[in-house]
């Protein structure tokens, strides 16, 4: 038998039959030279639309070509599939925020998210092919926006015209860098949107979950003393937003949760309290969304001291209301406005401003309350997963590692045990 004829030197078609000296068989795939001296490599693998589809890779040498193909037939044997549609990440991340999170998610969250993908996400990594993102790129990236300043990015100084940082002549940078919180918000949003592209099969895998990033460290111990809350409680007596306040220390709920509280949601003989909305700013726009998270909607029992102060607010507003008759707005809103319309949120900060100082505790926020609250109960001997009902938290986890800490005088007291049963 006379041994196959070889291939003409310098026809590429055949270079991948001449370096294997047999034709592939079906399914095998192939490679071939092409023109601008390039090797393409064809074959036909399982794709995340879930059909086998014929793909292609290119590679400037045989022997990497060789090793692209084994590459692929290996990854769709094992059911690893190859993604079937060409995406920018600038691209998807368009698709996304507007498919998945305008839909899904509260308009807070969407606007939160869109000014992330916008600012950091897209002249980042916009113009990367999403099927070919690796982990090694999205860190470089994130080490990057955790090192740049924002200053010197964003021209900031020679908007303002201030001879200072990226506008001064020599430059002198001001090492204006992004907070931890905000450099893991970012890696968060890149991880959720890559994380949905493989759950809609248009990717294999999240590389960005193989990237971990600093968390910021929470502090403890944030909350106002036994002695500091009924400080806030005194100085708030006579004023409008009394019962408010009792809310917030015995209830812990947050500003926009007080802010679109409503009578309906209160019963006041059943001495119970509903948490259905909340009012937040969006757009410019005062909206009532949802709750935070589906453990923010619960319902909790009124003590009686909260009860009580509710029953006096509402007497004061009904006076209130006969007063600003006909401009009143009726919102059945438990804390509106002067008005009756929804109270602007500043507004609550502005009187809490107040509060604090006739309480002689500057700087506390008003978010602080609610950490009163936790830590109050949990001092109290209160077991932590019935705070976490009374509060609303999505994980225990939160109440116990954010909010849960031991005293100088807990921590006292054990050891007096300890070196008494030593003794």
């Amino acid at each position: 038998m006379s041994r196959p004829a070889t291939p003409p030197s310098g026809e590429p078609a055949r270079e991948s039959r001449r370096k294997t000296g047999r034709r592939r068989a079906n399914g095998e795939g192939t490679i071939t030279l092409r023109k601008d001296g390039r090797y393409e490599v064809k074959a036909f693998v399982l794709t995340t639309a879930g059909r086998m589809e014929r793909k292609s890779a290119y590679a400037r040498s045989h022997d990497e070509a060789r090793r692209k193909l084994t590459e692929l037939l290996s990854q769709s044997d094992h059911g690893i599939p190859v993604a079937s549609a060409s995406w920018t990440v600038a691209q998807y991340l368009s698709y996304w925020l507007e498919h998945v999170v305008r839909e899904e998610r509260r308009p807070k969250t969407y606007q939160g998210y869109e000014g992330v993908v916008r600012l950091h996400l897209v002249p980042g990594l916009g113009k990367k092919r999403l099927d070919k993102l690796t982990a090694s790129e999205v860190r470089a990236f994130i080490t990057q926006v955790r090192q740049e300043c924002q200053c010197c990015k964003n021209g900031e100084d020679a908007k303002r015209g201030t001879p200072q940082c990226c506008a001064k002549t020599p430059r002198e940078c001001c090492h204006s860098h992004l907070s931890t919180r905000m450099v893991q918000s970012i890696h968060a949003v890149l991880r959720n949107a890559l994380e949905c592209a493989v759950r809609e099969e248009t990717i294999p895998r999240n590389v960005a979950k193989l990237v971990k990033v600093s968390t910021p460290k929470y502090k403890v111990n944030r909350g106002l003393t036994t002695a500091q809350a009924r400080a806030v409680l005194r100085a708030a007596a006579d004023h409008q937003l009394y019962a408010l306040y009792v809310l917030a220390l015995c209830l812990g709920l947050r500003c926009g949760e007080l802010l679109g509280l409503c009578w309906a949601d209160i019963d006041l003989d059943g001495e119970k309290l509903e948490v259905v909305r909340t009012l937040q700013r969006v757009g410019g726009q005062l909206r009532f969304v949802p709750p935070k998270t589906e453990d923010s909607a619960h319902t909790v029992p009124l003590p009686p001291f909260c009860a009580a102060a509710l029953r006096e607010h509402r007497k004061r507003q009904f006076a209130e209301r006969s007063r600003a008759w006909p401009d009143w707005e009726d919102h059945d809103l438990v804390f509106p406005s002067r008005r009756g319309t929804p109270l602007e949120p500043d507004n609550l900060r502005r009187s809490w401003a107040t509060i604090r100082h006739a309480a002689s505790i500057d700087g506390v926020r008003f978010h602080d309350l609610r950490h009163t609250c936790v830590t109050l109960l949990l001092d109290l001997g209160v077991p932590p997963h019935i705070v976490r009902e009374i509060v609303g938290h999505s994980d225990i986890d939160v109440t116990m590692t954010i909010y849960a800490h031991v005293s100088l005088d807990d921590k006292r007291e054990a050891l007096r045990k300890l070196g008494d049963a030593l003794g």
